[in-house]
């Protein structure tokens, strides 16, 4: 018998491309998401690849699996291979011409809610070979872990190890209705704000504190505040806003509609919030040798639409984002 006689009929690239997904996943079920495949077909694939190799490669608990050494290794020194594969199959899609395929994207909920989602057909009628598969989250995921082509993220300092994009600038404004300011009156001063009911996003283990700085001549001030709502999500504090029940601190795309409209009315507008929301959004996604086309025109486009950033010029008269014209 000769040593080709126990090597497996076909090359088990398949099989070793699925260790690398569900050792970045962490559970059968994400990566075989991710592959789609069934769960069932990623354990089999999985339990193939171990018999091959003679050795375990996963270690499976009842919350997650684990890599063991050798999985791990084996996963280590097939990873390059696999992005370079990844590379030139996007290298030559690419040469086929109009951009096509799945782009998996997150955002945060009320910047995808409000400034996204109404601009998005335009994208995908100007692109009809794409497909897009949003994930609408606060929270920061692992690009690579989870399998995402890019991420767009309010944030003051992208990470190094990931290419970022600038979009807009972007500002935190105090906002309240004008019944509210009828009925409580309207601050002239930042230390007035102590007086008032404030609707603010909280911070773990700290104070609720806003910090302004006048537009003219820099003096700054720091107010704890308080109120009867604190929500980690822009688009409840706006609408508590609107319910008359404060002044709310807000990223200036949440607020955009409403101040247009004139639901809402900027509160101290000659001082500046300082340090409550990023001043820039990002595109982001990790480095990789080659950026795939369609990458590339969906953050050609989002600077494009967004370019005008989410002051009241960024508005039509209705109220809907204004649309950029195209030649």
């Amino acid at each position: 018998m000769t040593s080709t006689d126990n090597a497996p009929r076909h090359p088990p690239w398949a099989h070793l491309h699925a260790l690398t997904v569900l050792g970045e996943a962490g559970s059968f079920t994400a990566a075989a998401q991710r592959l789609g495949w069934s769960k069932a077909l990623m354990s089999q694939r999985v339990a193939e690849l171990e018999a091959q190799a003679g050795v375990p490669l996963v270690r499976r608990t009842t919350r997650s699996v684990r890599l063991t050494e050798a999985g791990q290794q084996l996963v280590d020194r097939s990873r390059g291979a696999f992005a370079e594969i990844d590379a030139a199959l996007a290298s030559v899609r690419d040469l086929a011409g109009a951009p096509r395929g799945l782009l998996r994207v997150t955002a945060p909920v009320a910047l995808a809610r409000q400034q996204l989602l109404p601009r998005l057909p335009d994208f995908l009628r100007r692109y009809p070979e794409l497909r897009l598969e949003l994930d609408l989250a606060d929270r920061l995921a692992s690009l690579a872990q989870e399998g995402f082509d890019l991420a767009i993220r309010h944030t003051h300092a992208p990470p190094d190890t990931h290419v970022a994009w600038p979009l807009c600038e972007t500002r935190s404004v105090l906002v309240a209705s004008p019944a509210y300011l009828r009925a409580r009156g309207t601050p002239a001063h930042p230390l007035d704000l102590s007086a008032h009911d404030c609707l603010y996003y909280p911070r773990p283990g700290a104070t609720p504190v806003w910090q302004l700085e006048a537009r003219q001549g820099g003096a700054r001030h720091r107010v704890a505040v308080r109120g009867p709502l604190a929500a980690n999500n822009s688009e409840a504090l706006r609408e508590a806003a609107l319910g008359d029940l404060g002044i709310a601190l807000l990223p200036d795309f949440s607020a955009q509609a409403a101040l247009q409209s004139g639901q809402l009315l900027p509160v101290l507008p000659a001082w500046r919030p300082v340090g409550a929301f990023a001043e820039r959004l990002w595109a982001i996604r990790p480095h990789s040798a080659q950026v795939p086309r369609g990458v590339q025109v969906l953050v050609a486009w989002l600077r494009e639409a967004l370019a005008h950033g989410f002051g009241p010029a960024a508005l039509s008269p209705s109220g809907a984002p204004r649309a950029k014209k195209t030649t």
